[in-house]
C-alpha cells in the first residue's frame, strides 16, 4: 500500500497500533515514542516525536484522563474526548492513519483509543528555535530588529503582528513526497490581484519531489524556472515590515517552514535595488541615499568594462582625460589581471564565509597585504587595476540583494570579455544584449524592467526618488491591471 493511499482506523485497537508502529518506526528509531496507558478501563497510546512535543502539557493532558471513571466514557467516547476531557485548544481528530503518521512524523501528538474508530491528534508540538533578532544582511540604523526565524508559525505571527487586516490571508500548503514542507502562500484578499495569487498557488502546487533540502531556495527553482537566467525573479526578505509593505503593495508573500527567508513575488528589477533604510530617514535623505546605491550598482556593471576599453583604445579618450587611462599595463594583458583579481576577489569572499569570526581579522590583514601591496610590487597587476576592481566591489557590496549582486558580478564578467575581444563594439553589444535579456524576463506575469519597460512615468518617478509615504498613496498598477486607479 502506497504512503497517500487511505488507511481507515478500524475499531480494533491493536489492530491500530500495530500499524502506527511499523510505518512510524518506534523500534528503529529512539526518539519516535508510543506510550502505552490505560485511563478508564480503556487501553490507549500516545504517538510523539521525542523533542517536538512540549512535555508539560502532555503530563497536564495525562493526569486530568487517568482520574477519569469508566461511566465517563460510556456513549459517544470520542465526542466525551474531545469536547470534555481534553481541555485543549488545537485538538482535531482523523480517521486515516497514514495520515495520522505524517502528522505525528511534523510534530502533533497522536491519541489511539480503545474502541474508538478515529485517532485525536493533540497538536501540543514546539520546535527548537532561535530567537527573532535583527537579521545580519538587512541592518538598518534605526528601526525594528525582529527578524524571521525559522519556524514558520513564528513568522506568521510576525506578519500578522503589523497587518492587523480582516482580509490578509495566510494559506496552507504541504510540498515534498517525503519531507511534507509546511508552506504559507500569504497576501491581502482586497489588493493582491486574484489571477497572482491563482499563478503562485498552481506554480507551488506543481512541485513533485522528494524534499525541499535548502527550503525556500530549492522552492524557487521550481515556480520560477529560467534556470540559465542569473537574476532573481523572486526577492527575499528577513525583516517583516519589509514583508508588510510589499503585501499592502499587492504582492504575495511564500514563507517556507526551516528558513528565514521569505519569497516575495512577482518583483522586479528595481525592487532589488531598495533598503529599508531608505525609508527610514527623511524623503530627500532617502533619495539621496537611494542615487548614491543606483551609482553604485552601476560603477559595479560597467565602470570596468569601460575603463578596459578606454585603456586598450586611448584615443577615445579627449586630451584632458588621458591621465585615466594606464601609463604601463604591466607584465600580464589587462583581461588577464581582470579576472585573476575577480576570481581572486570571489575566492577571498568565500573563505570570509567559511572563516571562524575570531580569524577573520588575520584573513582580511593576509588578503590587503597580498591582494594590494604586494601583488603591485611584483607586478603581477598594476595600480588602477586594483583601484577599479575595488570600485566595483564596493559597488557589488553596496546592493541590498545578494543575488542581484552575484548576477552582476556575472554580467560584469560577461561585459569585460566582450570587450577584449570586439573593444568598442563588444561593449555596446554587450549592454544592448543585457538590456534586451532584463526587458524580455517576466516574474509572474509582471515585466522585468517595468516601469522603465513598459515606460510608466509615475511609477518610475518613485523608482529614481524616493517619494515621501504620503504621496505613496496609490498602489503599484502592474500589480492591479484590472482596477488601475486604486
Amino acid at each position: 500500500m502506497g504512503h497517500n493511499e487511505k488507511k481507515l482506523v478500524s475499531n480494533n485497537f491493536v489492530e491500530n497500533t500495530t500499524y502506527l508502529k511499523n510505518m512510524l518506526g518506534v523500534d528503529k528509531s529512539f526518539d519516535v515514542i508510543q506510550l502505552d496507558v490505560e485511563y478508564a478501563e480503556r487501553q490507549m497510546a500516545f504517538y510523539f516525536v521525542d523533542g517536538f512535543v512540549k512535555d508539560d502539557i502532555l503530563h497536564y493532558l495525562m493526569k486530568i484522563l487517568s482520574d477519569l471513571e469508566k461511566e465517563e466514557l460510556e456513549g459517544d467516547t470520542l465526542s466525551k474526548l474531545v469536547k470534555k476531557h481534553i481541555p485543549y485548544v488545537e485538538v482535531e481528530t482523523n480517521d486515516d492513519l497514514n495520515s495520522v503518521v505524517d502528522a505525528v512524523l511534523a510534530g502533533p501528538t497522536a491519541l489511539v483509543v480503545e474502541g474508538v474508530n478515529k485517532v485525536i491528534l493533540i497538536d501540543a508540538r514546539t520546535y527548537p528555535v532561535r530567537g527573532p533578532q535583527e537579521p545580519d544582511i538587512e541592518r538598518v540604523v534605526r528601526g525594528s530588529r525582529d527578524g524571521y526565524v525559522e519556524t514558520i508559525v513564528f513568522n506568521t505571527a510576525l506578519t500578522r503582528r503589523r497587518v492587523r487586516d480582516r482580509t490578509l490571508r495566510m494559506e496552507y500548503m504541504q510540498v515534498g513526497r517525503r519531507s511534507k514542507t509546511d508552506i504559507v502562500v500569504s497576501y491581502i484578499e482586497d489588493i493582491a490581484d486574484p489571477d497572482l495569487v491563482k499563478m503562485v498557488k498552481d506554480s507551488i502546487a506543481k512541485i513533485d519531489t522528494d524534499g525541499l533540502p535548502m527550503a525556500e531556495k530549492t522552492v524557487e527553482e521550481f515556480i520560477s524556472g529560467r534556470h540559465w537566467n542569473p537574476y532573481p525573479m523572486i526577492r527575499y526578505t528577513e525583516r517583516p515590515d519589509t514583508a508588510a509593505t510589499h503585501l499592502y503593495e499587492g504582492h504575495v508573500c511564500i514563507i517556507v517552514d526551516g528558513s528565514p527567508s521569505v519569497m516575495i513575488a512577482p518583483t522586479t528589477f528595481w525592487h532589488h535595488l531598495q533598503h529599508a533604510e531608505e525609508y527610514r530617514n527623511k524623503p530627500l535623505v532617502g533619495a539621496y541615499l537611494r542615487m548614491v546605491r543606483f551609482i553604485a550598482v552601476w560603477a559595479s556593471l560597467f565602470l570596468l568594462p569601460l575603463w578596459y576599453l578606454l585603456a586598450v583604445q586611448p584615443e577615445l579618450l579627449p586630451a584632458n582625460l588621458a591621465y585615466i587611462g594606464p601609463n604601463d599595463t604591466g607584465q600580464l594583458p589587462l583581461i588577464i589581471q581582470f579576472l585573476m583579481i575577480e576570481l581572486g576577489l570571489d575566492i577571498l569572499r568565500m573563505a570570509a564565509i567559511h572563516t571562524p569570526s575570531s580569524l577573520a581579522t588575520a584573513l582580511g590583514l593576509v588578503a590587503a597585504l597580498m591582494i594590494g601591496q604586494v601583488a603591485v610590487e611584483v607586478g603581477l597587476f598594476i595600480n588602477e587595476v586594483i583601484l577599479y576592481l575595488a570600485i566595483a566591489a564596493i559597488g557589488t557590496f553596496a546592493t541590498p540583494s545578494y543575488e542581484m549582486s552575484l548576477a552582476n558580478r556575472l554580467i560584469r564578467i560577461g561585459l569585460l570579455l566582450l570587450t577584449s575581444v570586439f573593444h568598442g563594439y563588444g561593449f555596446v553589444i554587450g549592454i544592448a544584449l543585457f538590456i534586451l535579456m532584463l526587458a524580455r524576463l517576466k516574474s509572474f506575469g509582471v515585466p522585468y524592467l517595468w516601469p522603465l519597460i513598459p515606460f510608466n512615468i509615475r511609477a518610475f518617478r518613485d523608482v529614481i526618488l524616493r517619494s515621501p509615504i504620503p504621496l505613496k498613496n496609490r498602489r503599484p498598477r502592474i500589480l492591479h491591471p484590472k482596477d488601475p486607479d486604486r
